[in-house]
């Protein structure tokens, strides 16, 4: 029997946010047929530094970048929390905020897939959530050591098991990952040129407003 509602978690820092996450949230919500997609900033996240622009400030701009888009929705339970965003806590609150009928669906690229064995507790990950692993063209999946193993059990070929209970799976979704990275942004934003088309244009503006990255476009101060 299928689950009542199924709920997807894409998670990051969101630094920022931009076509590239805009894009695989929208594919995966629509291959999976879920009912949302909630975009989650991180607000101290435990594999790299802390950014150096707010959780706040981030948030607001992933507000902005889904305005109109009613399948996409902001979620900021990470920042009202304190010490370090671990995946694990967040899925266990938000399991016992929904409930046992809902499946809910935690996204991550092959990249953070790979090394998934540094996460905090990351063998519980699938004791509360689905894992969905956004894929680009000729990806492959881990053969051997621990990570390889833990999926051997888990692994799910059809896409739409996701919908069929509430946890413990892990799917595979290729997508159209765009090759836009948001160090590249920080980086253009930083010598004053233009991040147009690479985000919405009302985070352009607001990263303008606030000038979050270093020189605007067009400063010569």
């Amino acid at each position: 029997m299928s689950c009542s509602r199924a709920i997807g978690v894409f998670g990051g820092t969101f630094n920022p946010v931009h076509i590239g996450h805009l894009r695989t949230a929208l594919e995966i919500r629509e291959q999976l047929a879920l009912d949302e997609m909630r975009l989650m900033p991180s607000a101290q996240p435990p594999h790299r530094a802390e950014p150096q622009v707010s959780a706040r400030h981030r948030a607001a701009m992933v507000a902005l970048a889904i305005e109109g888009e009613g399948g996409l929705q902001l979620d900021e339970r990470e920042l009202r929390r304190t010490g370090p965003s671990w995946t694990i806590e967040t899925l266990q609150e938000m399991r016992q905020e929904f409930g046992a009928g809902v499946s809910l669906s935690f996204c991550v690229g092959m990249d953070s897939l790979v090394n998934l064995s540094s996460w905090h507790r990351w063998q519980e990950l699938t004791d509360w959530a689905h894992l969905i692993v956004a894929a680009r063209p000729g990806w492959q999946m881990p053969r051997d050591g621990v990570v390889a193993e833990w999926l051997s059990t888990r692994r799910r070929h059809d896409l739409g098991a996701v919908r069929q209970t509430s946890h413990g799976v892990v799917v595979v979704a290729e997508l159209t990952l765009l090759p836009v990275a948001a160090t590249g942004l920080r980086e253009r934003l930083q010598a004053g040129r233009s991040v147009r088309y690479l985000t919405p244009d009302s985070v352009v503006d607001y990263i303008e407003k606030h000038r979050l990255y270093g020189r605007a476009p067009g400063d010569d101060s």
